[in-house]
């Protein structure tokens, strides 16, 4: 065994919350090179770096392994938590079949909402590992909170993430993070008599404040003076030692679509055990989770693609934004489909219920997407 002393330069998790309008998300800009997901389209006047606004939970989940496999950025800012919650939230009422998470029985809605949103900072947790930092901002909502020894109530600060869901997500976004700094207006006030019993509020400036307090939530593990200037330059240092990672990746050969096919020749009982898995694909009996990472076509194949590959307008975005993803075509979704047994294959993919495309082809798109795989093997060919 191996004894390790000293402290040890590691990527960082941080979450910056606030009311509106306080600078989160430039802040955030501030960070080493980073590369933004604005789950609420808010940074459209702001010059960085960012991917699409994800439609669904597995165009989230899309973009952060693809950040895992080619590090194309030293920071992943993913703006906001509140505005992501909602994306669980709808992944999980698509894939139940309901329109509210409430209508869930017993709480069973929470718990899943927890259980999910647990596994995406799992994911983000990996950028860790290989020395991408990650931000996570967030809004800050008023609460009245009362202690259980004390006596009365007092007005504090929290994480906005939903109102029965915040005993679960709140927590598990403050307890994944090294660092949650809460950002707000301080406001300078001045005696306005000689006996010091009138006071008004005279200018003010933006601070972020670093430890926990009777009115916020914050930590660090850095020794951080408890304010400080809403700046980066207060916190650079954290992030100065940090190991910078390469910042393109090779794709094992055995996980492209062109090589795909020659391994499954080989082992012959290796596509009849797959079977039962897509047997599994069911509206309402969709798996909760597949381990399984979607590997999509290499960036360089997608731009040798023709300009033809285009997909109709009239396909729900969600599910339009994940074929774009893989470069699946609208036949082989209703392939896919027709196989199942569930619409005739000429049945266009517009006509398909909202709740078929919510609950099975996005809500279970890994199987999807393998199924298609599966059928591109067999006709032993990229693209069909």
């Amino acid at each position: 065994m191996k004894i390790i002393s000293g402290k040890i330069a590691k990527a960082q998790k941080v979450v910056i919350y606030g009311p509106e309008g306080i600078g989160k998300s430039t802040l955030a800009s501030q960070f080493p090179k980073p590369l933004f997901i604005d789950t609420e389209g808010s940074t459209n006047n702001m010059d960085l770096q960012r991917l699409e606004t994800p439609s669904s939970l597995e165009m989230l989940l899309q973009q952060i392994e693809w950040v895992k496999q080619n590090k194309p950025c030293q920071t992943l800012v993913i703006d906001t938590a509140d505005w992501t919650e909602r994306l669980v939230i709808q992944y999980v009422c698509d894939r139940g079949n309901k329109d509210s998470i409430t209508k869930f029985g017993y709480g069973e809605g929470y718990i899943q909402l927890e259980e999910k949103f647990g596994k995406l900072l799992n994911l983000l947790s990996d950028l860790i590992e290989i020395g991408i930092n990650v931000v996570v901002t967030a809004h800050a909502k008023l609460t009245k909170f009362e202690q259980p020894d004390e006596m009365g109530a007092y007005d504090r600060y929290e994480l906005k993430l939903g109102n029965k869901t915040t005993a679960k997500t709140a927590s598990l976004l403050k307890e994944w993070a090294d660092m949650v700094l809460f950002c707000n207006y301080k406001t300078l006030v001045v005696a306005t008599d000689d006996k010091g019993t009138k006071f008004k509020g005279q200018g003010g400036k933006r601070v972020m404040y670093t430890t926990h307090h009777p009115a916020w939530d914050a930590k660090n593990r850095h020794n951080l003076p408890e304010e400080l200037d809403m700046d980066y330059k207060e916190i650079a240092f954290i992030f100065e030692n940090v190991p910078v990672q390469e910042t393109s990746v090779e794709v094992p050969v055995a996980n492209t679509p062109d090589t795909k096919p020659k391994e499954e020749t080989k082992p012959v009982k290796e596509p009849e055990e797959e079977k039962p898995k897509q047997e599994s694909l069911d509206f309402n009996t969709i798996p909760k989770d597949a381990d399984e990472t979607i590997v999509y076509p290499p960036e360089e194949e997608k731009s040798a693609t023709p300009v033809a590959f285009q997909l109709p307008k009239s396909i729900p975005k969600n599910l339009r934004d994940l074929m774009e993803g893989g470069l699946v075509s609208e036949e082989e979704i209703q392939k896919v489909v027709a196989q199942r047994g569930y619409f005739p294959i000429d049945t266009p993919i517009q006509n398909y219920p909202e709740d078929f495309v919510n609950g099975v082809l996005v809500g279970a798109w890994k199987q999807v997407y393998k199924m298609i795989q599966d059928l591109r093997a067999t006709y032993n060919t990229p693209f069909n």
